[in-house]
């Protein structure tokens, strides 16, 4: 698990999402924050295949924009 350093504040994980999808990444959620907290995002390779990287954020602000997305459910 990342320590705090690597928790992400919404704006910086919105944005590297936003990058991530202009560059032709996908991504999926890999947990949703309700019982961690913590919501996990997997980056994932532009065939939508190998995982690339993770962010992570505990800002409930991103599981919003993910559900707005498609990308989450409530």
């Amino acid at each position: 698990m990342p320590d705090d350093d690597d928790v992400l504040d919404a704006t910086e994980a919105i944005a590297r999402l936003e990058r991530w999808e202009t560059h032709g990444g996908a991504w999926q959620v890999l947990d949703d924050g309700k019982s961690t907290g913590r919501t996990r995002i997997a980056l994932l390779r532009c065939d939508g295949g190998e995982e690339v990287d993770r962010l992570e954020s505990a800002d409930a602000d991103v599981f919003r924009w993910l559900v707005s997305r498609g990308g989450a459910s409530d």
